[in-house]
Order: C-alpha cells, then structure tokens, then sequence
C-alpha cells in the first residue's frame, strides 16, 4: 500500500515539476513578447498587462517553493498579500480618528484567519470573518465614538475584510484541504485567472467596443469578456488533465467558472475603487499599480471554484 501511494506521488510531483517548466517557459516568452510589443507601439497602454506579467513572476516562485517543499511559506506569503491589499483599499478610504481603531481590529484579523487554515479547522475559518466578525467588529466604533457616520464606517471595513482577507485567504486553504491536489489545483486556478484578465484585456484594448462601465473601467467590455470566456475554457480543457483531478465535464466547466467569477471580481473591484475615490483622481492614477489591480479577480473565482470543488467532490 505505502509503495503504491509513493508511486502515486511521485507521478504527480514529476507532472508537478513539468508544468512548472512550461510555465516558467511561458512566463519567460511572455516578458520578452511584452517588452518588444510596448516598444514597437509605445503609443498603447500596455501597463496593465505588465503589471500582470510581474505579478505573475512573484506568484510562480511562491508556489515553486510551497508546492516543493511546505505549504506553510503558501500560506504566509498569502498572509502577507492579504494585509498589503487591505491596507491599500483602507488607504483609499477619506477616514477620521474615530474610523483608525476600527482598521487596527481588521488588521488583527488576519492573523487569526490564517490560523484556523493552519490547524485545519474548516468551520471556523468560513464562519469567522462573515458572522463572529461582521457581529462583533462594530463594537469599538461603537464605544465612545457616537453614532455619526457608523453605518458608513463598518460597512466599508466589513467590505474590505470580506474581500481582501476572507475571498483571498481561500487560495491558502487548498493545500491544507487537500494535500494531495491542493498546490496543483491553487496553480491551476492562478493561471486560468490571470490569463482570463490578461485575454480580456487585450481584447477589450483591441476591438472592444461596449464597455461594461466605462465610468469605472474602459477595458472591461462585453467583447473581452466572451472572448476571454471562451479562450480560458479552452485553457481550461487542455490544462486540467496535469493540474487536476477533474473529469471532461469539471475540466471545460472550470473554465466557464473561473471566467465569469473573474469577471465579477474584476467588475466589482473596479466599481469600489472608482466610487471611493471618485473626487480624488489623482490618488485613483497613483493605485492603478497597486496590488488591488494585480488580485482583483482573485478574490472572487478563489472562495467560488474553492466551494464549488468541496461541494462535488470529497478528495476537498
């Protein structure tokens, strides 16, 4: 039986270790092909992609080394990205003294999160942050800080914590769900979500004509995003035979799932930013590099492709 489960692993770390080649590869073709690209054309923004392109680098390496050795340094490198995201939406955000107690709980959360993911203790970690802290995060805005502007205060923290701490502490909670795929499954989500955005974008830049909400964001449009649907279904349909337990039926729907959730988070995000920052343009052009920009999407299609998996199959 033990030679049979080494057999087993040892088939999957040596498909593990293939597809990170040919990512790297890929990564590597896709900085040089940007780099000539923008500067035959300096005239089109291309940031955007590039931003992506860097982020992407960053996230290889951490899943080289958490999928290779432990998936401790996943987990605190997602820690690490869930404070830096809360911190640049909180910073979005025109506070008063009385709103800066608040933030400091929401960052004490975070903690917390990961340590229920840690010990494996399911529960907890999905009803932590939407009910004891939604119930109980109110309180030291309650307590000697009056009642002007409270509704205001604690919903717009409790939409951070949501967002940026509950949505993205998913991707660290593959890997201790499942051992076996989870590291192959986190990689397998990464990769279809980001070339999700990164297709839309370039249709949406090219030939995209009706936007979604041109008031929020001009590269998000009807024709990129059918268009980034169908190229990461099909993605999707040749990928998830090496990063996946998944049959033809979860494999091609996968890419339909991970599409339209990428969407809605890249929707939703641009939406926010756009609405808190509306009479501050200056700040909004500063946060277009910024890490909610890179993981905006991510912080849907985690916790949905997360729960859809653990509601079909039992290896979750």
């Amino acid at each position: 039986m033990n030679a049979v489960l080494t057999k087993e692993w040892v088939k999957l770390m040596i498909e593990t270790l293939w597809t990170l080649a040919i990512i790297f590869i890929g990564l590597l073709l896709a900085t040089i092909i940007m780099y000539v690209v923008k500067k035959q054309d300096p005239k089109k923004d291309f940031s955007g992609i590039l931003l992506r392109v860097k982020t992407w680098w960053g996230m290889f390496v951490v899943f080289f080394f958490a999928t290779l050795f432990n998936p401790v340094v996943s987990l605190l490198s997602i820690m690490v990205l869930c404070f830096f995201a809360l911190k640049e939406y909180f910073s979005m955000i025109k506070t008063r003294k009385s709103d800066r107690r608040l933030m400091l709980w929401c960052y004490l959360v975070i903690p917390f999160q990961f340590y229920w993911i840690y010990i494996g203790w399911y529960g907890m970690f999905i009803v932590f942050i939407p009910v004891y802290v939604f119930l109980f995060l109110p309180l030291p805005r309650i307590i000697r800080k009056g009642t002007s502007g409270f509704l205001r205060s604690v919903s717009i923290t409790q939409w951070g914590l949501m967002l940026m701490v509950f949505g993205l502490s998913h991707l660290a909670y593959y890997q201790f769900a499942s051992p076996e795929f989870g590291s192959n499954l986190v990689l397998f989500l990464i990769v279809l979500t980001q070339l999700n955005d990164v297709i839309h974008y370039l249709i949406s830049l090219y030939i995209g004509k009706r936007r979604v909400v041109p008031s929020a964001n001009p590269y998000i449009t009807w024709e990129g995003f059918i268009g980034a649907m169908l190229v990461t279904t099909l993605i999707s349909y040749f990928l998830y035979p090496y990063l996946t337990p998944f049959d033809l039926k979860f494999g091609i729907l996968s890419g339909i799932i991970i599409g339209a959730s990428g969407f809605l988070g890249s929707l939703t995000i641009s939406v926010l930013k756009r609405d808190l920052l509306i009479s501050d343009n200056k700040k909004f052009e500063t946060l277009k590099g910024s890490y909610l920009n890179r993981i905006d999407s991510l912080t849907y299609t985690s916790p949905i492709f997360f729960h859809i998996i653990r509601y079909y199959f039992e290896f979750m």
